[in-house]
């Protein structure tokens, strides 16, 4: 079978990883690079045959590629994601899918109309550690109570990357569909209220850097989730990743050598160390599930990349896994409604 041809747009944190991971994958081949910027761009090695673009819609019509890798800011993705699919492409997307539930809804009915395969990227969804977690959480019982945040104290480059991001989405948003995601995935219960608060701690955004919002599902289950970024972020419990149920509760815990690991490194995102299970009758103690040989993040988006060639390999049936990226959308979008209007949004 002839490799199937990856344009790659965009070449920042995600994309860079991403493009490197097809080099790394027989059955691809990268024919091509694209973000604004990319006269000034040294690519690695394993790149250079890879032609060069600056703009989007020129790189589409010339290259025609099998795949469109999207790893741009959140506001192009629809716009990009349709283009491709119309164009005949493949489509990975990094998440949020769209900008709005209205334009995500659009990618994933063009996807449908065109029969293209549409994998959005949802890391933790080929996390051999949040697999567990997701597992052992969903024989916890019902209803469920979840509490997880992701707080990073960003300096320098990693403040600037997260400035730009503040362009479309707050952090709630942009890292809140991983979570919520993951939520959705314990408890198949329908997301019923959302409501959030948020603030800005700096005037070099105009977003709220910092918020928390909390969903309510059908079967009782509820949760919150809280994300902040910048320079004046606490290091201290930047990383609680818990769910509770009457049988007990498991976390993902950081090891005892984790004080060394900083909140904006990037493999600390995903890293879990070890799961803790906790048995709500003492029938047996608290268990601590080793988990120091997981993949780290170029790993983890190596399998992205495998999961989308066996999609389109193997025609896999995607219907559930876009319609989960809209779904966890939603919740996060009402989140960022709540914040402006100041009330619970009924979903």
């Amino acid at each position: 079978m002839a490799n199937k041809r990856v344009l790659v747009v965009g070449l920042g944190n995600m994309g860079m990883s991403h493009a490197l991971a097809y080099t790394r994958i027989p059955g691809f081949e990268v024919v091509g690079v694209c973000e604004r910027r990319i006269a000034q761009r040294k690519l690695p090695e394993a790149l250079k045959d890879a032609k060069k673009f600056a703009d989007f819609d020129t790189a589409l019509k010339e290259l025609k590629p099998d795949v469109v890798s999207i790893n741009t800011l959140p506001d192009t993705h629809a716009d990009f994601a349709i283009k491709s699919m119309e164009a005949g492409a493949h489509v990975f997307v990094e998440k949020p899918l769209a900008d709005s539930v209205a334009n995500a809804e659009k990618v994933v009915e063009t996807a449908k109309r065109t029969k293209r395969k549409l994998v959005i990227g949802y890391i933790l969804r080929h996390h051999p550690s949040w697999i567990k977690f997701i597992e052992i959480a969903k024989k916890l019982g019902t209803p469920l109570v979840f509490r997880m945040n992701l707080n990073q104290q960003s300096n320098g480059e990693t403040w600037e990357w997260h400035k730009r991001l503040m362009d479309s989405f707050p952090p709630i948003v942009d890292c809140g569909v991983h979570y919520v995601d993951v939520m959705c995935q314990m408890t198949k219960a329908k997301p019923t209220k959302v409501h959030a608060i948020g603030t800005r701690l700096t005037d070099e955004v105009v977003k709220q850097n910092y918020g928390m919002l909390q969903v309510s599902f059908d079967d009782g289950s509820v949760g919150w989730y809280e994300a902040g970024w910048g320079p004046m972020m606490s290091e201290t419990a930047f990383f609680v990743k818990d769910v509770i149920g009457p049988k007990g509760s498991v976390s993902i815990v950081m090891a005892e050598t984790a004080g060394a690991v900083k909140s904006d490194d990037i493999n600390a995102h995903t890293k879990t160390n070890q799961i803790l299970l906790h048995h709500a009758d003492m029938s047996k103690p608290d268990e601590r599930i080793d988990m120091t040989d997981e993949p780290d993040h170029d790993g983890l988006c190596e399998r992205e990349q495998r999961y989308l060639l066996k999609a389109i390999e193997e025609n896999i049936d995607l219907t559930d896994h876009m319609n989960d990226g809209v779904k966890s959308l939603k919740i996060v979008v009402a989140a960022d409604r709540s914040i402006h209007e100041g009330q619970v949004v009924t979903l």
